[in-house]
């Protein structure tokens, strides 16, 4: 857009240093009387005051399409970005409530496993403890057996 706006500065610059420059050769180099001369320049002037007047008014009605079409895409491209936001979001929330559930169906099963851990060591326990109950009988039999009789 700011590209258009100098090139276009740069056209009506040209144009009216064109203009200057070609009334300056014609004044110069006119075989006409004075007041021809200066009937002809007055109309050249004002040929040329509107025909700037119209590049101007062109420029400024192409400048101003430009700025509402860069207006309108940004709208568009902000309506995108809050969509794909919104999109964006949504699916975190999906995956965040997917985890949770996850989490939880594993403690769940920890908690389980850890449970049975216990029963069979607490099984393991009485076991052991019923063996060393036994050992304990079992050696004082011995003992009770290699004591001679008095």
């Amino acid at each position: 857009m700011e590209t258009n706006e100098r090139d276009c500065g740069r056209f009506l610059k040209g144009f009216l240093t064109g203009s200057l420059l070609g009334a300056l050769a014609g004044i110069l180099f006119a075989p006409k009387s004075g007041e021809e001369l200066r009937a002809e320049l007055r109309q050249m002037g004002s040929e040329t005051i509107d025909k700037t007047i119209q590049l101007s008014s062109e420029a400024q009605d192409r400048a101003s399409a430009i700025l509402d079409n860069a207006r309108r895409r940004a709208e568009e491209l902000k309506r995108e970005a809050d969509r794909q936001f919104t999109e964006a979001r949504l699916k975190t929330r999906e995956i965040l409530k997917e985890a949770e559930e996850r989490a939880y169906e594993f403690r769940k099963s920890a908690t389980e496993v850890i449970e049975e851990a216990k029963k069979e060591v607490k099984k393991v326990r009485e076991a052991v403890e019923a063996g060393v109950e036994a050992a304990k009988h079992e050696y004082s039999k011995r003992e009770d057996s290699d004591k001679p009789l008095a």
